[in-house]
């Protein structure tokens, strides 16, 4: 008969080993060439096989008990389904490919504190100073904005080159970005729409658009308004 202490071992070793194969990343070098919806895809058929040896070890495993009468055995599972039924749902999510993920399950998929690079930095600060309030649908559309400027031959190529543009945003003083605290949710959302935004895993609602304002504000542009998405009115 197992006992409680083993059968727990083994299912926490098959849920560990179900959570190492999903949350797996591309070694350093893959990182560099391979696409970003490979982070996870590759993993996708392994993580439910260990999922799934943890969920059959649980299950049929007892938990030996004492009361008045003697010692007992319980299936674990009465004690622990529901736990184990969250931790199965999380590695699915996890083991999801890119492109079947929702917009918010890749924002949870991506958010972070730290940044690779300053062009990514560069939009994430964008987004923040310019959407952070926003849904996700409006602060994807804010960041698509700055990547279409890149691509349009109207502006800078870069990110931070768009960013930092005299006259375009009023939070860059003297062409620096402003601090900003990077423990703050508001932080870790920026930085995953920039990393969607940038490697095209979501779509924004205002396609091909280079200019936004605030819906408080009437500008006059003489332009062709491609969609109003949240507070704010897009155009190109």
């Amino acid at each position: 008969m197992i006992r409680h202490g083993r059968a727990t071992g083994f299912a926490v070793a098959a849920l560990s080993a179900a959570a190492g194969l999903a949350f797996a990343g591309p070694s350093r070098a893959e990182r560099s060439d391979a696409p970003v919806t490979a982070h996870y895809s590759d993993h996708a058929s392994a993580a439910p096989v260990a999922v799934g040896l943890a969920v059959n070890t649980l299950t049929a495993s007892p938990v030996l008990s004492s009361d008045a009468d003697g010692v007992t055995a319980t299936p674990i599972a009465e004690h622990s389904l529901a736990s184990i039924e969250q931790v199965v749902s999380s590695l699915e999510d996890v083991a999801k490919p890119d492109s079947a993920k929702s917009l918010s399950e890749l924002v949870n998929a991506y958010a972070s504190s730290e940044v690779p690079d300053a062009e990514l930095e560069c939009l994430a600060t964008a987004v923040y100073f310019e959407a952070k309030s926003e849904t996700l649908a409006g602060q994807l559309t804010v960041a698509e904005v700055l990547i279409n400027r890149t691509e349009s031959g109207r502006f800078p190529s870069s990110l931070c080159g768009v960013v930092k543009q005299r006259g375009q945003f009023s939070f860059v003083r003297g062409g620096r970005l402003p601090a900003i605290s990077h423990a703050s949710p508001q932080w870790r959302r920026a930085v995953a729409i920039a990393h969607i935004a940038r490697h095209d895993l979501a779509n924004g609602n205002a396609p091909h658009a280079l200019f936004f304002h605030a819906r408080r504000v009437s500008p006059g542009w003489k332009l062709t308004r491609v969609a109003a998405v949240g507070n704010h009115v897009f155009y190109r």
